[in-house]
């Protein structure tokens, strides 16, 4: 009952908010205005900045608010002649301010085309009535301010994400883009590989306010890699305007973290750089964690139960460096180098009792384990562009290095045994994992003209995933030997050759952008311990993607779309390391996983004005061979790895809506509800249901330069293969106030979950040879301050490459234990 509730007033409420939007037409007038403002620097469009329509005789309130559409332009009526002057505001650009006057004569003021650069500071003497517009959306993306939330003051990128339409984050932290775990992480256009494998430890180490904004590329076309069902999340961490220096410090501390952050920009002559550097430590009371396993395959061994405790700490670290050098008007070079570092330990304690079909006592046993893990990334990108004569033609060459150690140890023990059936034996393990790569690529892009639009381009990748995981046991006189048996050593090799083409057409209200891909895939898998098991394969693929937008009118667009997509999965879905410390349930992963295939279709409605905006997506997917993380039974143990699979259908309505009552109020939801379907011939399971999500917030801005913020959500259980996740709801308030002139200095407080200091939630998994469930009980309370101070001027901008090297081909997951399975090696799901 509670989930048709949730779902009927996700639907009621998007019908509502559309009929809002579609009730905003235009009235005609025997008087207008119009123009088209694109950026002063790559001279594109701005599609939905907002106007505002003054009398010049009274500049207090505006006599018109409208926005510039798809491409830029605006063609606003008005009731009567006069002097008028207009002003235009865009997501962190310089306002625009134009005067005209219409007359009996001059009943329309063509202003030709204006141009706005990026500028965080509004003209002085203005007041401004309506807030900056949080989101902007194009063809194929959605882009969300984060610099222009009160909230990045307060909260951290992962916190954030709750904001962004099309984008979850549930009770775990675990991220989704458009209904999929399966998506890339891109830092100013470029892809970083450690960002996609670990989302919620990277992004929730990040300080929001070092961000700009982060855009959801739902529908990525042919120019990027086939890779990631739900998309590309694009964090744009610089906002370089340079000639001088600009330098932002920043401090936070709470009762479960604490950290530091500094960026910055600087010139000299030609060449520009910005960079930005944090460093963030966590650490949390102890956690606990209850489970419990029903076999329908034995008698003896029947039900299995479990309780245990955790504590866990950890210390982040994250920077990124762009620069440019301007060798002459037509000639650019680019270089980017980004790294982030991470490593965490826990202590775990746990008792496991065995009983059988009459309940009498089988066997038991406790466990002590610690684990550390480390994991980190390296990648530099350089960039060379050559412009042509003709505006917007370009040649770019690039070439980007990466590589991502990931390590893990882990020591397990065992006392107070009794009737255990197997040998429990002291052990610890040492994986050493990496992936390393070297890109090369080459694109060409040439607008023939207003209308048409062609780009191209090629690629080769020299991929190598790498695992060397060593087992040792403890020995009778209390040392640890290696054992062959349980050790193994992995190497995975791969050369993608790649070439796209794109083809974009704007005709009046209508766009389109289409392309293909085609790759090809070489791989080669060695194991080093077993030379038998060696093998080379290939793989082709060709890539459709479709995209169709028609403008409504001056404030709404509609546009439908169509991809497909590919997932190859990542080392921790290959390694077949088992991990067997816990000797009731193994995990390993699979070498011989093929790629993954979904098919998207796509529709989506917006309308962005001054007071109300909303953007509502329907999307239906489906795979035939998704890769999934199952389990089975065999002799009394547990034992879980990957395969392909399943054949998954889901159905998916998203809804993102903001509404601004006045110039200081701001309500805003970000709404999902889907209908999932996993079916698997080859495990025998069969799972489907509704799923569905909603955040809520509002801002206000009160007296004395105070923001405040009130927010909260939840989510019905998540639906997968073999079971369904838990149930979860959140709440939070933020405070914040400015200081010093220009708002230099900010000092914020935050608190959320207040009144309960543990969120519990559960997971159930049925199959046909047993059940088993667990329940957890994790730190939730927060209360936290941060300070930031700002000092500095700048004016220009640090000039990128219009194109470089995203690499989004690896199925993202694991984690950084060993192997592809277990407790500690789960997918982010």
């Amino acid at each position: 009952m509670k989930r048709a509730i949730l779902y009927g007033t996700f639907i009621a409420l998007l019908c509502l908010l559309t009929g809002v939007a579609g009730a905003q037409t235009r009235q005609a007038g025997a008087y207008s205005v119009s123009g088209v403002l694109i950026d002063s620097l790559s001279h594109e469009s701005e599609p939905y900045a907002t106007i505002r329509i003054y009398l010049k005789t009274s500049p207090q309130e505006p006599v018109k608010l409208a926005v510039t559409d798809l491409d830029g332009k605006f063609d606003v009526p008005l009731t009567k002649a006069d002097d008028y002057i207009l002003y235009i505001t865009s997501v962190g650009k310089r306002t625009v301010q134009r005067a005209f006057t219409l007359s009996g004569r001059n009943k329309r003021a063509d202003l030709g085309t204006l141009y706005t650069s990026e500028d965080s500071e509004m003209l002085a003497g203005v007041e401004v009535v309506a807030q900056k517009p949080l989101v902007k959306a194009e063809i194929d993306k959605i882009a969300y301010s984060i610099e222009d939330d009160p909230d990045a003051k307060t909260n951290t990128t992962l916190e954030m994400l709750r904001k962004v339409p099309l984008v979850t984050v549930d009770a775990e932290d675990n991220i989704q883009v458009n209904g999929s775990s399966n998506f890339k992480v891109h830092v100013n256009g470029k892809p970083n590989t450690l960002m996609s494998n670990n989302p919620k430890e990277v992004l929730r180490s990040l300080p929001a306010n070092s961000i700009k904004s982060i855009e959801v590329i739902t529908e990525p076309g042919a120019k990027y890699d086939a890779e990631g069902i739900g998309g590309i999340l694009n964090i744009i961490t610089t906002d370089a305007k340079m000639q001088g220096y600009n330098v932002t410090l920043g401090a936070n501390a709470g009762n479960r973290n604490a950290g530091a952050y500094a960026y910055g920009t600087v010139q000299v002559g030609k060449f520009t750089a910005t960079g930005n550097y944090s460093y963030q430590t966590q650490y949390a009371p102890r956690g606990y964690t209850s489970s419990g396993r029903e076999d329908y395959t034995s008698e003896r061994y029947k039900y299995l139960s479990s309780d245990g405790s955790s504590k866990s700490d950890g210390t982040f670290q994250f920077g990124n460096i762009e620069a440019s050098y301007e060798i002459d008007t037509l000639n650019l070079l680019t270089f980017s180098t980004n790294i982030f570092g991470g490593n965490f330990g826990s202590d775990n304690q746990s008792g496991t009792e065995m009983l059988d079909a009459n309940h009498a006592l089988a066997y038991r046993y406790n466990t002590l384990s610690e684990n550390s893990n480390s994991f980190g990334n390296v990648g530099v990108n350089l960039d060379y562009q050559h412009s042509m004569k003709r505006k917007g033609e370009y040649l770019t060459a690039s070439y980007k290095f990466n590589n991502s150690p990931n390590n893990s140890e882990a020591e397990t023990y065992y006392e107070d045994a009794e009737a255990v059936p197997f040998d429990l034996i002291d052990q610890r393990y040492d994986n050493d994992a990496h992936t390393a790569e070297h890109t090369l690529q080459l694109d060409y892009v040439n607008p023939l003209n207003e209308t048409h639009y062609i780009d191209a381009g090629a690629k080769y990748i020299f991929r190598k995933n790498a695992s060397d995981s060593r087992y040792f046991l403890e020995q009778p006189d209390g040392s640890f030997l290696l054992s062959d048996e349980r050790s193994s050593q992995f190497d995975q090799g791969q050369h993608i050759v790649a070439a796209y083409a794109d083809y974009q057409l704007k005709w009046k209200k209508l766009g389109l952008k289409a392309g293909v891909r085609y790759e090809h895939t070489f791989m080669n898998v060695e194991y080093a311990l077993q030379p038998e098991r060696n093998f080379d394969a290939g793989f082709d693929n060709v890539v459709p993607t479709a995209n169709l937008s028609y403008m409504l009118g001056t404030t709404s667009s509609l546009r439908a779309n169509y991809n497909m997509r590919i997932n190859r999965p990542g080392i921790w879905y290959l390694n077949p390391f088992r991990d067997e410390s816990d000797p009731t349930s193994v995990s390993y992963g699979n070498p011989n996983l093929d790629t993954e295939k979904s098919h998207n279709l796509g529709l989506t409605y917006s309308n962005f004005t001054a007071k109300f905006s909303v953007n509502a997506t329907l999307n239906y997917m489906f795979i035939n061979n998704g890769i999934e993380r199952y389990s089975f039974m065999n002799n009394g143990v547990m034992e879980s790895t990957y395969g392909n699979v399943s054949k998954t259908k889901q159905t998916r309505l998203s809804l993102w809506a903001n509404w601004n009552p006045g110039s200081t109020t701001r309500i805003s939801i970000n709404a999902s509800g889907s209908y999932a379907d996993y079916k698997s011939e080859a495990i025998a399971s069969h799972n489907y249901g509704w799923q569905g999500n909603l955040f809520g917030n509002v801002q206000q801005t009160l007296p004395w330069k105070l923001r405040l913020s009130l927010y909260g959500g939840g989510s019905t259980p998540r639906v997968s293969l073999q079971g369904e996740g838990s149930s979860f709801h959140f709440y939070g308030i933020g405070l914040s106030r400015s200081f010093l002139k220009g708002d230099r200095l900010n000092i914020s407080i935050s608190a959320s979950n207040m009144f309960k200091k543990y969120m519990a939630f559960s997971n159930e998994t049925v199959t046909e040879t047993f059940r088993s469930w667990s329940e957890s009980r994790n730190p939730n309370r927060y209360v936290g301050v941060s300070v930031s101070w700002r000092f500095g001027e700048l004016k220009t901008q640090v000039k990128k490459a219009a194109r470089s090297i995203n690499n989004d081909d690896v199925k993202a997951g694991g984690n950084n234990s060993g192997g592809g399975g277990g407790t500690n090696a789960m997918p982010n799901e």
